[in-house]
């Protein structure tokens, strides 16, 4: 079964090259292609995509403008940002407005098929050329939180596991816990945090300088 895209960019040309990509690779298919926003948000509530390839810049409304409603349109949609912007800040915005990945349009096919994937998988993709620079601004906009006072030590613990990639389980055998036990923490976690998802959890860690950058 192929995983259906949506592709968002104002740009025909930008269009036809990531067509021409995707179709170089087993299991893709574009079902649908958009111009703008509001056509982005209007075709996702439709065609219900599994990944939607998102230009940051667009005419008329912007790709950050359809975030804020895709989430409730089209919440099966994973987002992958498809942008030329190398900016932290616009980088930073995209991830906390729900986009679960960012691409650079130079990216070759190899690492879009890597982004994709990774996407597909529920896991965050950044390209590695702002990897680096978009941690640091996320640690430079809040101090450290290790004391958060939401988060209990044992909690925070577990929320750096979680950011590692630590399955429930390996958690549980490392601590010496049971499984439900670290399951009603993690639950806690989220409610404490407001966050319902473990990318955001981890993007959380991170901006709070829970999780090492070299992690």
């Amino acid at each position: 079964m192929s995983c259906r895209l949506l592709l968002a960019d104002d740009h025909a040309l930008i269009r036809f090259g990531v067509r021409a990509m995707v179709a170089s690779l087993e299991g893709y298919e574009i079902i649908g292609e958009a111009e703008n926003g509001r056509q982005t948000v209007e075709l996702a509530r439709t065609l219900h995509p599994d990944i939607i390839l998102l230009d940051v810049t667009m005419e008329g409304s912007s790709g950050l403008d359809a975030l804020c409603e895709l989430g409730s349109v089209a919440p099966a949609s994973r987002v992958l940002m498809l942008s030329m912007h190398t900016d932290a800040e616009v980088v930073l915005a995209a991830l906390e407005r729900g986009a679960q990945g960012y691409l650079l349009k130079d990216a070759a096919v190899n690492e879009l098929h890597m982004a994709l994937r990774a996407v597909g998988r529920g896991q965050r993709y950044l390209s590695s050329a702002i990897a680096a620079p978009v941690i640091a601004q996320a640690l430079a906009r809040q101090k450290p939180a290790a004391n958060d006072p939401e988060l209990t030590q044992r909690q925070i613990e577990i929320l750096r596991l979680i950011s590692r990639g630590a399955s429930t389980r390996a958690i549980a055998q490392g601590l010496g816990l049971s499984v439900k036990t670290v399951e009603a923490h993690r639950a806690q976690i989220m409610r404490r945090l407001r966050i319902h998802d473990v990318p955001n959890l981890v993007l959380y860690a991170v901006r709070q300088g829970l999780v090492d950058p070299d992690d």
